[in-house]
């Protein structure tokens, strides 16, 4: 019997709606991330795009735990000497919440190409609204 390899033609995308309220940051990355690559699938394959597409809303209301509101930061570097900047995941949430599920779920999808065609896939919005009524999401508890 043959390996069955899905074409492009084979994979069917669906859209799925989470609602982020009150729910952990990791579990729901892992959650999304899982969605996005799509093992929730048969027809998994690791070197293909097989995944869905997920819309986050509600993302200002996400819940860690511990003491990661003061004690995790965020970094990134201009370029230039002396250019770092952090800021802190209590910041974070208030000025762009969005950025915060978004790093959450880039950390568990694979690098490279792949992973960023993958990560296109991914809308997230912090408060309820959002553009995407015309695809008929699906309502989804991760």
């Amino acid at each position: 019997m043959k390996t069955f390899y899905p074409k492009p033609s084979d994979i069917e995308r669906d859209w799925y709606l989470v609602n982020a309220d009150g729910k952990t940051l990791g579990r729901l990355a892992a959650g999304v991330a899982r969605l996005l690559k799509g093992k929730h699938k048969t027809y998994y394959t690791p070197h293909l795009d097989c995944g869905d597409f997920v819309v986050i809303v509600n993302a200002e209301k996400i819940r860690v735990t511990g003491k990661k509101l003061d004690e995790k930061f965020y970094y990134h570097h201009s370029g230039y000497p002396g250019g770092i900047k952090k800021i802190g995941l209590r910041d974070q949430l208030d000025k762009h919440p969005d950025r915060v599920l978004k790093a959450a779920v880039w950390g568990m999808l694979p690098k490279g190409r792949l992973g960023r065609k993958i990560f296109k896939k991914l809308k997230v919005y912090g408060k309820a609204e959002h553009p995407h009524r015309a695809q008929k999401l699906k309502a989804l508890e991760v």
